[in-house]
C-alpha cells in the first residue's frame, strides 16, 4: 500500500506500535488469517480477479 500511495513504510517493534497507534494497536497488532473456502463452497463462487499484491501494485484505489 505504501508503494502504491507513494508514502514511506517502516517496520516498528510491538512497543513502538503501542506508542504510535495508542488504543488502536490492540486491533492493528492482531493476526487474523482468513480464507474464502466457506464462501466458495456455499455460494459456488471462485475468485477470478488479481491476487492481493498484484491488485495493490495496480494502485487503482
Amino acid at each position: 500500500m505504501g508503494r502504491g500511495l507513494n508514502v514511506p513504510v517502516v517496520s516498528i517493534t510491538a512497543q513502538e506500535a503501542v506508542a504510535h497507534f495508542g488504543w488502536l494497536e490492540m486491533f492493528v497488532g492482531l493476526d487474523m488469517p482468513a480464507s474464502s473456502a466457506q464462501t466458495q463452497a456455499r455460494l459456488g463462487w471462485h475468485p477470478t480477479g488479481p491476487m492481493l499484491i498484484a491488485d495493490l501494485d495496480q494502485a487503482r484505489f
